[in-house]
């Protein structure tokens, strides 16, 4: 007897996903709830669980292939019976095919099994990073939880490995190379890729794109956070960071100037009496955008236990679509990167984002005499079509105001 895997439901508005990997081949052995294959939706990764304990039987949807909530993509056999037989694949070469009469090897580890380790499953975040790097999972020794492998294991492995390699390479560097190794790659987009892609795009040919600059001096905000942060962590459980403070400071700004945390519907205008901020984080399938619910009535305790709960979640691979829901504003930190200055673009139908950039020491003028001060350039993008340029500007002078003063995060000035 046999049970049919379907596509679950995956959440508002979203009714096909693709097959991003199957984690167990047929005739592999599965456990009730063992992840089996990974969907990829125009949001997040989501993994299908087994409905029963069994041996996993046909493959009926391929990697790569686009499913409907509800389609069926594969069965799992009740495991009392023989296990469903392998199509037989051609062999590379005559010296690599097994006589017809040898029996079946036992199969090999899957790919959320470890040797050694006691990982049993990889997360979205392991696996997608183990097929990036080309790491045996079966070579890694697993440094999480019950020696579960995690994303630093497999890119620890990959430096391993590419450090191995280089010696063969720095003695071939000088010899040119031939032209058959000149290759090229087709890959499929993620469906989370296609999807920014559309979004972004649409945000420049529907919005009036514009970005107003200013740049803020952060040596309260790092006196501050140096003098408490060992306080606050000890009380709080969270390390004190600089993206509750530009939060905070963001909702001043949007109490003072309501359009930047509006959006447009229609010949419509739509504002909001709350703040919910969007905050963009890299993960390993592109840029995701969880939002932090209620700014505006959090404390910095409350938005940076949000922050750091979301970037695990976005390193696991387990952001579920109500994480994503909404957002009114969305804050951009390229500065963890590295980036100097841009013009981050708004996240649709939201009408401006902030953009963070790195903290450097530049010279300043202060009294009348030229200091060093560890400066940060900030960026307001805006769609021109709600927001006057004036308030664009005026916004982001808050924000500047309440990061050089923090006092008037306190008393809401």
């Amino acid at each position: 007897m046999s049970s049919e895997v379907k596509v679950p439901t995956l959440g508002e508005s979203v009714s096909e996903a693709t097959i991003g990997q199957w984690l167990k081949q047929p005739g592999e052995a599965v456990s009730a709830d063992e992840p089996i294959a990974s969907l990829e939706t125009d949001k997040v990764a989501i993994d299908v669980m087994a409905p029963q304990a069994g041996v996993m039987g046909e493959h009926i949807a391929k990697e790569g292939e686009t499913v409907t909530v509800g389609a069926l993509i594969a069965t799992i056999e009740d495991g009392t019976g023989a296990a469903p037989a392998k199509k037989a694949e051609p062999a590379k070469d005559a010296g690599q095919q097994a006589p017809a009469s040898a029996p079946s090897s036992s199969p090999a580890p899957s790919a959320g099994e470890e040797s050694g380790s006691g990982a049993s499953v990889l997360s979205p975040a392991v696996r997608r990073a183990v097929l990036e790097y080309g790491i045996d999972p079966s070579k890694v020794k697993g440094t999480g939880k019950d020696g579960r492998i995690t994303k630093d294991d497999v890119l620890a492995a990959a430096q391993a490995k590419t450090a191995q390699a280089e010696p063969a390479t720095a003695s071939q560097a000088t010899a040119p190379a031939a032209a058959s190794e000149r290759r090229e790659e087709r890959v499929r987009m993620t469906r989370l890729r296609q999807t920014v892609a559309k979004r972004l795009k649409s945000a420049q040919d529907n919005a009036a794109l514009l970005t107003t600059f200013n740049d803020v001096d952060m040596t309260a905000v790092i006196a501050a956070r140096n003098t408490y942060k060992d306080a606050f962590e000890k009380k709080h459980g969270i390390r004190l960071g600089f993206m509750s403070f530009f939060a905070k400071a963001s909702v001043l700004a949007l109490k003072d100037i309501p359009a930047a945390n509006a959006y447009i519907e229609g010949d419509e205008i739509v504002y909001h009496d709350y703040v919910d901020i969007s905050v963009a984080v890299s993960a390993p399938q592109g840029l995701v955008v969880p939002v932090v619910r209620n700014c505006d009535k959090l404390s910095f305790a409350g938005i940076e236990k949000s922050i750091a709960d979301f970037g695990k979640k976005a390193k696991d691979g387990t952001l579920t679509m109500e994480d994503m829901k909404g957002g009114t504003f969305t804050i951009s930190n390229g500065g963890v990167f590295g980036s100097l200055m841009s013009t981050p673009i708004i996240n649709p139908p939201q009408s401006a984002v902030l953009g963070l950039h790195r903290i450097e020491e530049r010279p300043v003028v202060r009294n009348g005499q030229i200091v060093a001060r560890p400066m940060m350039y900030i960026a307001l993008s805006y769609d021109h079509r709600l927001i006057d340029g004036r308030e664009a500007v005026t916004a982001l002078k808050i924000i500047k105001e309440a990061i050089e003063d923090p006092t008037r995060l306190l008393i809401d000035l």
